[in-house]
């Protein structure tokens, strides 16, 4: 039985204009309002997507948000943290190291702020990512304390050969996503979406027998992979397509309301 509908935004939920169309609104309110728990999984802190927690009304005490692509679990409401998991400044020393190398914006964010580093070219994440703070600092300058993950976040025809010549170990020491075509996300090892779900599920006595997962990329892969039902959008990548139970239409078709209006026809219809 599905109890928990976890939901990417970017090219998922959202339409190319960044908007939840009213079909898809009108479908997982109702859901929500059934009791079953619609959970947005996102790489981006809380605030940067308060405004379609709100549309959605998941503003009560047991609905809580997946952030940082797993990284932290958070409750919508007192802003509580369930589960949390990052990594120290000394961890981040061999990304520091390759970006130095080769010349590469980067941005460490925390679980509260992001950090672009003024020693480095500038970023394009001011752009992208919004409602957080953003300070310029040094590397040498970052504070001692968890850092939720590093984001290289450059024009996408600039970013493609950067992801193509990765060094092997990067790869071997960061769970590295490519989250946009804009950017390229660097968490720790075991951060994953699914790892952030099964906080959640755990905290509500579920498993993932008891989840359907909605994505389109990388960085949704491993949910898609855990859900007994892990559905994927018409646009998605197709490695992600690969791994799915069921595709849909695209985030443009409202691809998120045509399966849920199907799956879940006695709820409501």
């Amino acid at each position: 039985m599905i109890k928990m509908i976890a939901l990417d935004l970017d090219n998922t939920l959202l339409n190319s204009n960044k908007e939840i169309s009213t079909r898809n609104e009108r479908v997982l309110r109702r859901l929500h309002d059934q009791g079953i728990h619609v959970v947005l999984c996102t790489g981006r802190p809380i605030n940067a997507i308060w405004s379609y927690i709100e549309q959605l009304g998941l503003t009560q005490p047991d609905d809580f948000t997946i952030t940082f692509n797993g990284g932290l679990v958070i409750n919508n409401v007192t802003k509580e943290h369930l589960f949390e998991l990052g990594m120290g400044k000394q961890d981040l020393q061999p990304l520091f190291d390759f970006v130095r190398q080769e010349n590469i914006p980067l941005d460490v964010l925390d679980f509260a702020r992001v950090y672009e580093l003024s020693d480095q070219p500038a970023s394009i994440y001011r752009t992208v990512l919004k409602h957080i703070e953003f300070r310029d600092t040094r590397m040498a300058d970052l504070p001692d304390t968890t850092f939720s993950k590093a984001v290289m976040a450059i024009p996408a025809e600039q970013l493609s050969p950067i992801i193509a010549h990765l060094p092997a170990a990067l790869k071997e020491r960061y769970h590295a996503v490519q989250s946009q075509a804009m950017i390229m996300e660097f968490l720790p090892k075991q951060v994953d979406k699914h790892v952030g779900l099964q906080a959640l599920l755990d905290h509500f006595g579920d498993d993932f027998s008891n989840l359907m997962a909605f994505g389109d990329a990388d960085n949704d892969l491993g949910m898609i992979k855990a859900a007994s039902q892990g559905i994927v959008m018409a646009n998605g990548l197709p490695e992600v397509k690969a791994a799915a139970t069921a595709l849909t239409d695209s985030n443009d078709e409202d691809g998120v309301a045509t399966y849920c209006e199907r799956y879940f026809a006695d709820h409501i219809n």
